[in-house]
């Protein structure tokens, strides 16, 4: 039964016309097709034939009342005739002679209310005899497998429309909350940085990542992302000049056109772009074309999750930053774990040698900023030095010592 179900892989589309194809084949007709039920008229979906000559065209319609669909769906003729001219309802319409229309099965679809959707239908250019019931049974049970699928679709279709608006109200309405998380220098725990991270609606329990992730799915990631820098430079005059501000940005909204327009009255000398591998570059060349008027004015770029996979060392290797960021999951532990100790301080050692600054992310503890400071890691990022805050508590630290002093507090 396996193959009369068809390949269950691939798109919605994809899988009904792989079961429609199956139970064709399995049933030995020469056209088999799905029709909705549409404002009186019978729209074909779905259609597959034997030959390439297939009478049968996706998107054409015709009225209800000249359709075996309809009669068979009203109980006015058998789901299953072995010849369409025996049946005294089928001979009198044109289609039997036209097509011609021999042997035929057809049951109906429904929604998942239980209303009607439409027909699936199959049908041979002459008459078969060996049609059973069975055989109608088992067109049945591929309806029940199309009907699921339908159902699923336009759940999904209705899910993605809800995330559309629900992004597009948020971009109208600039409904995003900032937080900054301090970045100190090793050297001498003076604020180096502030990382911007988006903060959105909590009721509707997603959090910042999925966000970004919806938006891309729905076609208003790249809307997004440049509404949370507009709102970071819109926040910059409340901090020190001598700090910078890091904000996060996928390779499509690094490359976009509005991207220059957006920083083009900003002072790039104290902005931070950060691209992470969560997204791959398409080209590093139109990438690096696309910065380089930036870079040339001050932008610096970080590349983030450094550690995490292969794609971050191929930026780091392609656009030359100013800033290695090193994954969270690198970090953790790197005191008692000797193989994070030694992947650290082999892409600490790389970064110094081409002049990066290297950022650890996600430091906890006292014993990590200890080894990450003692293997040359020259800025620091985590909840052992400050936890994301609103930007008056930002624009409240001071610019010396407060990293030694967060240290303390966290360790008391």
């Amino acid at each position: 039964m396996r193959s009369v179900f068809g390949d269950q892989s691939g798109s919605a589309s994809e899988q009904i016309l792989s079961v429609l194809r199956s139970v064709r084949r399995h049933l030995a007709m020469d056209v088999g097709f799905i029709s909705e039920f549409v404002a009186g008229d019978r729209v074909f979906r779905f259609s597959d034939a034997e030959t390439t000559q297939n009478p049968i065209v996706v998107g054409t319609y015709a009225p209800l009342e000249q359709s075996f669909c309809y009669y068979v769906a009203k109980g006015l003729m058998p789901g299953v005739m072995h010849d369409a001219a025996e049946d005294p309802t089928a001979a009198q319409m044109p289609v039997t002679r036209d097509l011609p229309v021999g042997a035929h099965l057809s049951v109906p679809l429904r929604h998942a209310d239980g209303e009607p959707y439409g027909t699936l239908c199959c049908f041979s250019f002459t008459p078969d005899r060996s049609l059973t019931t069975r055989d109608l049974g088992i067109l049945r049970l591929c309806a029940d497998v199309v009907d699921a699928i339908l159902h699923k679709d336009r759940d999904a279709t209705l899910e993605r429309a809800a995330k559309r608006k629900r992004i597009a109200d948020t971009i109208e309405a600039e409904a995003i909350g900032l937080v900054f998380q301090p970045i100190y220098r090793t050297a001498d725990d003076s604020l180096a940085a502030f990382e911007v991270l988006a903060r959105f609606e909590p009721s509707l329990g997603r959090g910042p990542d999925a966000w970004f992730a919806d938006a891309d799915e729905v076609g208003l990631g790249e809307e997004l992302e440049l509404l949370a820098l507009r709102k970071a430079l819109e926040a910059a005059p409340a901090l020190s000049p001598r700090v910078k501000l890091s904000v996060n940005l996928s390779p499509a909204a690094l490359a976009s056109p509005r991207l220059a327009d957006l920083l083009a009255g900003a002072r790039l000398d104290r902005l931070v772009i950060e691209l992470t591998e969560h997204a791959a570059v398409a080209s590093y060349e139109r990438l690096r074309e696309s910065l380089g008027p930036l870079r040339s004015r001050g932008l610096g770029l970080a590349i983030d999750d450094v550690g995490a996979g292969h794609a971050t060392l191929r930026h780091v290797l392609d656009l030359a930053p100013e800033f290695i960021k090193l994954d969270m999951s690198l970090i953790r532990n790197i005191d008692t774990h000797s193989g994070r100790r030694a992947l650290a301080e082999a892409l600490t050692g790389y970064g110094r040698r081409i002049g990066c600054e290297i950022v650890a992310e996600g430091v906890e503890t006292e014993a990590e900023y200890a080894v990450l400071r003692g293997i040359g890691v020259t800025r620091v990022q985590g909840f052992l030095t400050g936890r994301p805050m609103p930007l008056a508590a930002a624009a409240a630290l001071p610019l010396a010592g407060a990293a030694s002093a967060a240290r303390r507090a966290s360790a008391g």
